[in-house]
C-alpha cells in the first residue's frame, strides 16, 4: 500500500512576514526532499479540505476560534493570544492545515493508504484549547486525534512528538484524558517552558503523559534511546489503535531554532520505531504531520528520510 502525502498551495499563503523562520519556503524544501528520496509511485496525493468550526471545537473553545478569526480577518499582524504572526490568508491556511490531517485520517481508516505524511502549515502543537502561540493557530494533530476517536470510533490513540520544542498545546488538550497517550522528547530548559518529566497527567489522565526532556546537544543516544526504552514499553500496556506523530525537524543538527543534533538516519530510525508500534497494535495506521524545522537544507533531507521510511 502507498503512503499518503497531504499538500496544497494554500499552505504557502500563510506568510508571517519577511525574515520569519516559519516561512512558506519550508514547504518547498519539504517537497524537494521528499521528491529526491521517494519515487512518486510510492505516494498517493491526498487533497485536503478545510476543517469546520465544529471540528476545530473538538479541541479549541468557540471563544478562541472566534477570537483567532477576528484577529486575522481584521488585519492584525499577530494573534492577540500569543506569539503567532499572521496575514490575511492565514485563517484559510490554518483551517486547511487542520482539515488536511483529517483527510489523512480518513484515507488511512478507509484503507486507501497504509500511512500518511501531512506537509501542512501553520504548525499546530503549541496551540492550546484557548490560545494560539509558538507559530501555531490550531492544533492540527490534536484535532485529528479527537476526530479519529469521534468519527471512526477509536478508543486509544498515541501522539508522539519529537519536535525540539515541547508540544504544550497537545499536552494541555489531553492532560486529563486516559484515551490519548502523549509522548514527547524535547530540549529543556527551552521554549515554551513546559514538559518537565514530572508532568505525567492529571486525574483520570495521570500516567498518560510521558515527557522526556533533554539538554541542548542531545542526539541519537538520548532521543532514539527514549523512544526505544520509554515509549515502546509504555505502548505494550496502552496498545493504541491509531498512531499520530508530530514530526518537528528542528531537532535536527544545524537547525536555526534548536540545539539537538539528530541526523537524517536518526529520523529514519525514529520513524521505524513508531511504525513498529503502529504495526503491532494499530493495524499499521499512522499519520505524521509537519511541525518545526527551520534550516531548509536539513529540513529537506530529514523530511525525505522520514517519508522514505514511511513507504518501506
Amino acid at each position: 500500500m502507498k503512503t499518503g502525502l497531504v499538500y496544497d498551495p494554500i499552505y504557502e499563503e500563510h506568510r508571517p512576514g519577511i525574515g520569519h523562520p516559519e516561512r512558506s519556503e519550508r514547504l518547498d524544501a519539504v517537497l524537494r526532499g521528499v521528491a529526491a528520496a521517494v519515487p512518486e509511485e510510492r505516494l498517493r496525493r491526498i487533497k485536503p479540505r478545510a476543517a469546520t468550526e465544529e471540528e476545530l471545537a473538538l479541541c479549541h473553545t468557540h471563544e478562541y476560534i472566534r477570537q483567532a478569526t477576528e484577529d486575522i480577518l481584521s488585519g492584525e499582524p499577530s494573534l492577540t493570544t500569543g506569539d503567532t504572526d499572521v496575514c490575511e490568508r492565514s485563517l484559510e491556511a490554518a483551517r486547511f492545515a487542520a482539515g488536511g490531517v483529517l483527510t489523512a485520517v480518513d484515507a488511512v481508516m478507509g484503507g486507501g493508504v497504509r500511512n500518511a505524511f501531512c506537509a501542512v502549515r501553520p504548525p499546530g502543537h503549541h496551540a492550546t484549547p484557548d490560545r494560539g502561540m509558538g507559530f501555531c493557530v490550531f492544533n492540527n494533530i490534536a484535532i485529528a486525534a479527537r476526530y479519529a476517536q469521534m468519527t471512526h470510533g477509536l478508543k486509544r490513540v498515541l501522539i508522539a512528538d519529537w519536535d525540539v520544542h515541547h508540544g504544550n498545546g497537545t499536552q494541555a488538550i489531553f492532560y486529563e484524558d486516559p484515551t490519548v497517550f502523549f509522548f514527547s522528547t524535547h530540549q529543556w530548559p527551552f521554549y515554551p517552558g513546559s514538559g518537565r518529566a514530572s508532568e505525567t497527567g492529571l486525574g483520570r489522565g495521570k500516567g498518560f503523559t510521558l515527557n522526556c526532556p533533554f539538554a541542548a546537544g542531545s542526539g541519537r543516544v538520548e532521543i532514539v534511546g527514549a523512544f526505544k526504552e520509554k515509549l515502546v514499553p509504555a505502548m505494550r500496556a496502552f496498545q493504541p489503535e491509531f498512531v499520530f506523530l508530530s514530526a518537528g525537524f528542528d531537532s535536527r543538527e544545524e537547525d536555526l531554532l534548536g540545539n539537538f543534533v539528530l541526523t537524517d538516519d536518526d529520523f529514519a530510525d525514529l520513524t521505524g520505531i513508531v511504525m513498529e508500534i503502529a504495526a503491532q497494535y494499530a493495524g499499521q495506521r499512522l499519520v505524521s504531520t509537519l511541525e518545526g524545522g527551520y534550516f531548509l537544507p536539513g529540513l529537506a533531507s530529514a523530511a525525505g528520510a522520514h517519508v522514505r521510511r514511511l513507504t518501506e
